[in-house]
């Protein structure tokens, strides 16, 4: 693992155990809340977004925390599903609740695989928990190892825009993730995104798939 950030810290200590407490739902009460929020659930989501893909894929969650989204793909039919979390906490409560499901406790800054092990990785909610001068060391891991697709769901803003998140500074930043993906990569290509702006105020959510160029 990389030297510590001041984020990292942040969620590794009680601060994370305290987000991991306040979100520990089921798989239905999530469906219902993203429903509420997007007049749409994560499940029919996942299914626009990656439902045709095979269903042995090696996919890997950059901070899974307590194992929803990857259980989500599970129930769909995914058979090959990892996880990595920085919490302690949550990787223990991951474990409890997932079956064949490999979460790991390590950090986005130095993912522990090999390059290219995955078929697809993909982040809900991480990048924007990343400080602007780090995430291109973030995305590089993340590019580094997938063989074909980069999946997202992350708050968005057409800029670099931080919000103060319970209370505290230096921890949230709304932005356009897959430009910064593609800014950041010529090999990568742009297959899908999707605004969802909330249907109770104006804040906007992107959900997006890059691919990897054939070479």
């Amino acid at each position: 693992m990389s030297d510590i950030t001041e984020q990292m810290k942040e969620w590794r200590e009680d601060f994370g155990e305290e987000y991991t407490d306040r979100n520990a739902l089921t798989l239905n009460e999530m469906n219902k809340l993203y429903k509420k929020n997007y007049g749409i659930t994560r499940t029919e989501l996942n299914n626009l977004f990656i439902g045709k893909l095979d269903r042995t894929v090696k996919v890997l969650e950059i901070g899974s925390n307590i194992g929803n989204q990857l259980l989500l793909l599970q129930k769909t039919g995914f058979k090959n599903l990892y996880g990595i979390e920085v919490n302690s906490y949550a990787v223990e409560l991951s474990k409890q609740r997932t079956k064949n499901i490999n979460i790991i406790q390590d950090s986005a800054f130095d993912i522990p695989f090999k390059d290219g092990y995955f078929d697809l990785v993909f982040t809900s909610g991480l990048l924007i928990h990343i400080a602007p001068s780090d995430i291109e060391v973030v995305m590089q891991e993340i590019h580094r190892c997938t063989k074909d697709y980069i999946w997202g769901f992350e708050y968005y803003s057409d800029k670099y825009t931080e919000i103060v998140y319970r209370g505290k500074k230096n921890l949230l930043w709304k932005a356009n993730f897959p430009r910064l993906y593609l800014d950041l990569f010529n090999d990568v290509e742009l297959v899908k995104e999707r605004q969802l702006k909330y249907l109770n105020d104006n804040n906007i959510d992107m959900m997006f798939l890059l691919e990897k160029k054939s070479k």
